[in-house]
């Protein structure tokens, strides 16, 4: 029996499945085209759809753990549901789902309210599931780097709330956890809901001046105007999805991503050390530009 990996040539999926295949699990990936993704010794392909069902019910043959992580597209629910049944018809009752922190209440953000639909399948159907919520990545900031060394300003309008930014290879070390508990119990285990999210609360003020602190200058804090953060992300994909980015940057702004008390104790007993900080990032980016 294996574990199948949706989202596989993606950055967490990619994580994944290299993490699991590191504890010697087996190891399946799920990719629309043969040969797309590099994978580790251990993991193999699987050539897929999650919008074709007779190709999900074929890789999950022999799968008895699925980790389910659906891109934002505009199909992305039907998607999940139609992996979910299939896993469901299939027998799987090991899953762990990648959905996102507060996607109860960003009620107005399509993929938001579009992971709380999954989410809530997941709870009324009672499938054994782990919900995983991240926050933020810090990972998105990679993206605006060179605004940030060549203008000296931090460009991404995340407000003054409060955002519990998550690196991504943190992401993906819970995931593997989490598949693993599953995957190794003798039986199905109680649904759990998790925000998976960093140690620390920043602000675009106090992520510009860690930026700052680590190029030696000042770096300023751009503002929290979502039309134009709206219009530069429409040049580089569509213009829906640049729509959706802007609605999660008003509520991040109004509601902030901040964490259930003592999700950070729990992430750290789980991953047995700490949480990785922005800082750090921040100075990773800078030594390998």
């Amino acid at each position: 029996m294996s574990i199948l990996v949706t989202g596989a040539s993606g950055t967490v999926g990619s994580l994944v499945i290299q993490g699991l295949a590191q504890q010697g699990a087996k190891v399946k990936a799920l990719v629309r085209q043969p040969g797309k993704v590099a994978l580790p010794p251990g993991a193999s392909e699987v050539v897929g759809d999650l919008t074709d069902p007779a190709s999900v019910r074929a890789a999950l043959a022999g799968v008895r753990t699925l980790f389910l992580l659906n891109a934002v597209t505009p199909d992305e629910v039907t998607q999940a549901l139609l992996a979910l049944n299939a896993a469901r018809d299939a027998g799987v009752e090991r899953i762990v789902y990648l959905s996102v922190i507060h996607a109860d209440q960003y009620t107005d953000v399509p993929h938001f309210t579009g992971k709380h639909t999954v989410e809530r399948m997941i709870s009324s159907l009672q499938l054994p599931a782990t919900v995983l919520r991240p926050a933020y990545f810090m990972q998105n900031d990679k993206t605006v780097q060179a605004v940030i060394e060549g203008y000296g300003v931090y460009p991404m309008p995340i407000g003054a709330t409060g955002v519990a930014m998550v690196d991504t290879r943190d992401i993906a070390d819970v995931v593997v956890a989490e598949l693993l508990r599953r995957d190794r119990a003798p039986g199905p285990l109680p649904q759990l809901t998790l925000d998976v999210v960093g140690p620390e609360l920043l602000t675009g003020a106090t992520a510009a001046a860690t930026w700052g602190a680590a190029l030696g200058r000042d770096i300023h804090y751009g503002g929290d105007d979502l039309p134009a953060f709206e219009a530069q992300l429409a040049q580089a994909m569509p213009s829906w999805m640049a729509y959706d980015m802007r609605l999660m940057m008003g509520r991040i702004q109004q509601l902030g991503m901040k964490p259930a008390q003592g999700a950070v104790q729990q992430l750290e007993l789980l991953l047995g050390r700490p949480l990785r900080r922005y800082a750090a990032l921040v100075q990773e980016l800078l030594a390998t530009a």
